[in-house]
C-alpha cells in the first residue's frame, strides 16, 4: 500500500512539474509586422514554424501576408493569409544541446550537456538527416516547455566506412562511385578509391559524400 501511494505522489508531482513549466514557458502577443523565417508562432492552437513570408499590396485592396508555414506536430505545410497589422502569437522555443546515445529501435536517445537527463526524439522531428548521426554527435534540440519541437543537426559529419567494395588506386578523375556503408548504418556513394576503415565527411542534409578524412 505504501508502495502505491508512493508511485502515486511521485506521478502527481511530475504532472505538476510539466504544467508549472508549460504555463510559464514565454509566449507573447506580436503582429504581423514581426513576422521572419525561422519563428515559432502559436497558429489554430498549435505551434508552427515560419518558412516563407511575403508581403502584397493586390492593387487598391488591404495588403496582407500571405505566410507558409509547417506544423510542428505532425510536419506538414500550411500556407495562411493574415491581414496587415494582424496580431499573431509567437513562441519563444528554448534551446539546448544535447549529445546523441542511441537508437532503439523507435526513437533517437540524447543527454542533456548540462543535466546528463536522458530524452527520446522522433526521427520524425530530426529529419532524413538522423541516419548519420553517430554516438556522441552535437544536436541541438529545440523545445515549446518541455515537448521538443524541432533540431538542428550538424552541417556534416566524420564517418568510418565499415564495408564497401575494394578500392581502386588512382581513380580520382572519373567520378564513378560505389555504395559504402558508414558506422552509422546509413548508405553513402562514395569515390571508387575509398577503402573499409577509411574516415570521410558527409553532408548531413543530402547525404552526399564530401572528402575522405586524414588521419
Amino acid at each position: 500500500m505504501a508502495l502505491i501511494l508512493s508511485i502515486f505522489v511521485n506521478f502527481c508531482i511530475k504532472i505538476i512539474q510539466f504544467y508549472l513549466k508549460v504555463k510559464d514557458f514565454p509566449r507573447f502577443m506580436a503582429t504581423t509586422a514581426d513576422l521572419k523565417n525561422g519563428i515559432f508562432i502559436r497558429f489554430n492552437n498549435e505551434l508552427h514554424i515560419v518558412e516563407e513570408h511575403q508581403h502584397r499590396t493586390p492593387g487598391n485592396l488591404r495588403a496582407f501576408y500571405q505566410v507558409k508555414m509547417r506544423n510542428m506536430r505532425h510536419g506538414r505545410v500550411v500556407e495562411n493569409r493574415f491581414r496587415s497589422g494582424e496580431e499573431i502569437e509567437l513562441v519563444r522555443v528554448e534551446r539546448k544541446k544535447f549529445s546523441y546515445l542511441y537508437h532503439d529501435g523507435q526513437s533517437f536517445n540524447f543527454m542533456d550537456q548540462e543535466t546528463f537527463e536522458q530524452i527520446p526524439v522522433q526521427e520524425s522531428l530530426l529529419g532524413d538527416g538522423a541516419k548519420y548521426l553517430k554516438e556522441g554527435e552535437i544536436v541541438e534540440i529545440m523545445f515549446d516547455g518541455v515537448q521538443p519541437v524541432a533540431a538542428e543537426l550538424p552541417f556534416n559529419v566524420n564517418l568510418k566506412v565499415v564495408e564497401t567494395g575494394p578500392g581502386v588506386k588512382g581513380d580520382t578523375a572519373t567520378g564513378a562511385t560505389k555504395p559504402a556503408k558508414v558506422e552509422s548504418g546509413a548508405m553513402v556513394n562514395v569515390p571508387l578509391f575509398i577503402n573499409e576503415g577509411d574516415v570521410i565527411r558527409v553532408d548531413v542534409r543530402t547525404g552526399q559524400y564530401l572528402e575522405r578524412v586524414k588521419q
